[in-house]
């Protein structure tokens, strides 16, 4: 099956690509198309912009993810804008950002929240949702991963996300998790055409 990734961000492609590679799915990029602005207040309605756009604009079925990091000593901040916290230009700004905002903070707890769904062309999504819970270093520790992963240490680990490997990651990630669900719903062809949302 062909399949768009709808997003620009080249870690989270290579992140799909392994965790689903089993599938055999001919995964693609989005080749010059333009995906809507994220305008939605969910994870879903986000995902959704993004993966409807792109399966409608190329004929195909589109994987779209949408995803945040929730930190609790500030109401849930930053969500679903985590990708554009503080107006911060670039990951490393985001990250300063939001240490800013944590300076002196005793309460670190912390989760990340991913929904990936796929849309077909005619109008039909499936949605899974997978989280991790963690806390917040005070410094950045780890040269892999993207985004907060060099501050994010899961619970019950001592290595932050971007001191893992990609597929060590994979494993116990909120996107990996959403991922895997979507695996084993498709590994033995399509699943009945309903909405599938699994935790």
């Amino acid at each position: 099956m062909r399949v768009v990734v709808a997003t620009g961000n080249a870690g989270k492609v290579r992140e799909i690509a392994e965790a689903l590679s089993e599938l055999g799915w001919q995964l693609e990029g989005l080749n010059g198309l333009t995906l809507p602005e994220e305008t939605g207040t969910t994870y879903e309605e986000n995902a959704a912009l993004k993966a409807c756009a792109a399966a409608l604009a190329k004929g195909l079925p589109a994987l779209a993810d949408d995803s945040g990091l929730e930190v609790a000593a500030l109401d849930g901040q930053p969500g679903v804008y985590s990708a554009r916290f503080g107006n911060r230009p670039n990951d490393t700004e985001r990250n300063l950002y939001l240490l800013e905002k944590m300076r002196g903070v005793q309460d670190r707890r912390a989760k990340f929240v991913s929904v990936v769904m796929l849309a077909y062309p005619d109008g039909h999504v499936e949605t899974y949702r997978g989280e991790l819970t963690g806390t917040l270093l005070e410094g950045p520790r780890g040269e892999n991963g993207f985004g907060y992963d060099p501050l994010f240490v899961p619970d019950g680990e001592t290595r932050t996300l971007a001191e893992m490997t990609v597929a060590e990651k994979r494993t116990i990630s909120h996107r990996g998790r959403a991922l895997a669900a979507l695996l084993a719903t498709h590994r033995n062809g399509p699943p009945p055409r309903e909405t599938v949302r699994t935790e």
